[in-house]
């Protein structure tokens, strides 16, 4: 049954209450379903997991491919994702005017739609890319939508930590892509976004969460409060700062600049998680963490391919140079 115009409206302005972090912007139903706001943070993960490979910087057509590949494997992800929750969906305030659960696309055509974006970013991998990033490419896909979507999401508000591992995997793809094998770098981000998604993830959930209690999923805020999520995030965002240090020793080269570089982002970070510790219950402060996480990670992957140019390599040879040589000032004093 497809949703009045009021009904879609009404829906349209619940979601900017709950969701404010993203101007409205009414899509096309065949593209709503595909979540393209979130597929940008991806590709950034997937090419930080390139800048840390031994084989960056990679030619223009191999990086074309594996992003491209990437935005199409993510897409699948999300129509499969719509599809399995399109009940849910339609029951909860922040998603109910969406594509499936309003009647303004059918299930069969999101179906169809997500093999045929599978299917294309697999040709796209294999014949542009290698077999071990399309491997990976459809294993994000599949964790995503049958161990997080369909397994844990109900069941356990536990569920982000482990189901966290889709996210995870794009720094993966792009390793893969760009060495042929996954390196030491391309562990270490997946660490790295699996550490800082439950943080990043729980700060909106405290917005949602009595829109997660209206249909029973058992999300932390949901479980066990906004004062005992406050303090896991606390605990991940000093997790996520402490792992995001080693990315020094994780780069082939350009270590020493990404490190000086990455302290504000740090500093910032804990800012905000202490402060959203101090009054979980304020619902500004969640949605202020919310919005930081995202560009932190952003953040992080810029640095990474920033690292990797030759003029970050030229300041990391001259700062251990002066290093090396404070010590013979010092003898001389």
């Amino acid at each position: 049954m497809v949703s009045s115009t009021p009904e879609l409206l009404q829906a349209d302005s619940k979601r900017e209450k709950f969701v404010p972090t993203r101007r409205l912007v009414k899509l096309p139903p065949w593209l709503e379903v595909a979540k393209p706001r979130l597929i940008p943070l991806l590709l950034a993960t997937t090419l930080g997991g390139m800048a840390l490979s031994e084989g960056w910087p990679v030619s223009s057509p191999r990086l074309a491919c594996t992003l491209g590949g990437g935005a199409l494997a993510a897409a699948a992800a999300a129509v499969l994702n719509c599809l399995w929750e399109q009940d849910l969906d339609g029951k909860m305030q922040r998603t109910s005017g969406r594509a499936l659960p309003s009647g303004r696309l059918s299930p069969t055509a999101a179906f169809a739609g997500a093999i045929a974006l599978t299917f294309a970013a697999s040709v796209l991998l294999v014949g542009g890319v290698n077999c071990l990033a399309a491997g990976l490419s459809l294993l994000g896909l599949c964790s995503y939508v049958l161990l997080y979507t369909a397994f844990l999401k109900p069941r356990t508000s536990k569920n982000i930590v482990i189901g966290g591992v889709a996210g995870a995997i794009p720094p993966l793809v792009g390793a893969a892509a760009a060495a042929g094998h996954i390196g030491l770098g391309g562990w270490w981000l997946f660490a790295l976004v699996m550490v800082w998604t439950p943080a990043h993830f729980w700060a909106l959930a405290m917005l949602l969460k009595d829109d997660y209690r209206s249909v029973g999923i058992p999300m932390l805020p949901v479980v066990k409060g906004s004062h005992y999520t406050a303090k896991a995030i606390l605990r991940y965002g000093w997790s996520t700062v402490l792992l995001s240090g080693l990315g020094i020793w994780a780069l082939p080269e350009g270590g020493l600049l990404y490190g000086l570089l990455i302290t504000p982002f740090n500093v910032r970070l804990l800012q905000m998680v202490y402060r959203l510790g101090a009054d979980p219950d304020d619902v500004r402060r969640a949605k202020e963490l919310f919005r930081w996480s995202i560009l932190y990670m952003f953040g992080i992957c810029l640095l990474l391919v920033m690292s990797r140019m030759p003029l970050a390599v030229h300041f990391d040879s001259q700062a251990f140079e002066l290093l090396r040589h404070i010590p013979n000032g010092w003898n001389i004093l």
